[in-house]
């Protein structure tokens, strides 16, 4: 079981500048950090351009860096998970000669932060980073990573754009360079996450919203299934491709613009898997606009109910659970304190987030560690703040 500690960011900030110190010998001169995020509600809806009420973790990225004069980049990641190799170099890219995605994978997102970056021209540097958000788990990661990148960047040659457009220069990156559609939602939240808050965020308008998360009577814990199913890679694009094409079948330029009387009333020109999965989405986002203003007024059990709802219909129209999300949730809500469970992210496997009473915590996660099949991972943590220059 491990419950993470704003402790642990110094922690991984004092990793990230030994790294620095062994492989360039000598201190960095800059460190940033960007968080992961758990979204408690609002799933597959970002790219459908509807409503999602995630927040920052204290689990984080973190890189530390300095610039050079000879115009190269080297980058190094400290993390075991990562593909190899763990260190790569490249030039910093030109009009002529624009950086491509390749091996290793992990320096896609970075270099993909680096290409769009929207100031320059940026000198070379070395950066080494570091990282407690889990690869694979459904936190976030690689938007960590990207938002870390991008901050770090704006040290060496600061920006002039809007506050959104950073997000977006993310996006972009992880849509040209990593090959995943995703949506906005990740990167907003780990630019703009606010401490003891969770954001409903509109990926329509991009309007931001802080709701409250700060009784302390409550707690948000985070189950890793530690099982990442091959098909979760291949069936997002496809789950894009499907919401894309109902919508278009009903006449409207997304499902955000699609009510369950329309839904039911053209159900007539969809497939049945459009239908599942519009029904899905169209849903999923009344409740989470029911669950942010359920939130707002401490009303944890109505919360609770939206969450399992939305479990149900992540596994049952939209396809995207599997036997291990299905048996966290359920091991979680058969603990008395507990309000609701749901799996958070792409699917397929990661992790689940179970909105439960503060002093059960300890006794759900020994109940979860003796019934699961799997190995399960806790986190337990508290609505963190977006990304920060950290002092050196």
């Amino acid at each position: 079981m491990a419950a993470t500690r704003p402790s642990e960011g110094a922690a991984l900030l004092a990793e990230a500048r030994a790294a620095f110190r062994r492989e360039f010998g000598s201190e960095p001169a800059l460190a940033v950090s960007a968080p992961g995020r758990v979204n408690l509600i609002g799933e597959h809806t970002d790219y459908n351009a509807g409503l999602v009420l995630p927040m920052a973790l204290e689990l984080w990225t973190v890189l530390v860096g300095m610039p050079r004069s000879d115009g190269h980049i080297s980058l190094l990641t400290t993390s075991e998970h990562a593909d190899e190799p763990k260190r790569v170099e490249f030039s910093v890219p030109t009009a002529e000669k624009p950086l491509e995605p390749g091996l290793p994978r992990w320096a896609n997102y970075m270099k993909g932060v680096i290409q769009h970056y929207p100031a320059g021209p940026l000198p070379g540097f070395n950066a080494v980073v570091t990282s407690s958000v889990p690869l694979g788990g459904g936190l976030s990661s690689s938007a960590s990573l990207e938002v870390a990148t991008y901050t770090f960047l704006q040290q060496l040659c600061p920006d002039s754009g809007a506050a959104i457009s950073r997000a977006m220069v993310c996006q972009q990156a992880e849509h040209s360079f990593a090959g995943v559609p995703c949506g906005i939602m990740d990167q907003l939240i780990s630019l703009f996450g606010q401490k003891d808050h969770a954001l409903l965020i509109d990926c329509r308008s991009l309007e931001i919203h802080p709701v409250p998360l700060s009784d302390p009577g409550i707690a948000v814990l985070i189950t890793n299934s530690n099982v990442k199913h091959s098909l979760g890679s291949s069936q997002y694009p496809i789950r894009r491709q499907q919401c894309e094409s109902a919508a278009k079948a009903l006449g409207k330029k997304s499902l955000r613009d699609v009510d369950m009387k329309d839904l039911e009333i053209g159900k007539e020109l969809l497939t049945n898997l459009e239908y599942l999965r519009a029904r899905h989405v169209v849903s999923e986002i009344q409740r989470t606009s029911e669950a942010a203003a359920a939130l707002s007024s401490s009303n944890y059990l109505v919360f609770g109910r939206l969450m399992v709802e939305s479990h149900n219909s992540l596994r049952d129209d939209f396809e995207v659970s599997c036997p291990e999300l299905d048996q966290l949730v359920m091991l979680a809500l058969s603990v008395p304190g507990v309000y609701g469970s749901r799996m958070t992210g792409g699917g397929f496997g990661g992790c689940t987030v179970t909105l439960l009473e503060a002093d059960v915590a300890t006794r759900v996660m020994q109940h979860i560690q003796e019934q699961y099949k799997g190995t399960a991972t806790f986190y337990l943590s508290k609505a963190a703040d977006g990304a920060k220059v950290q002092p050196l």
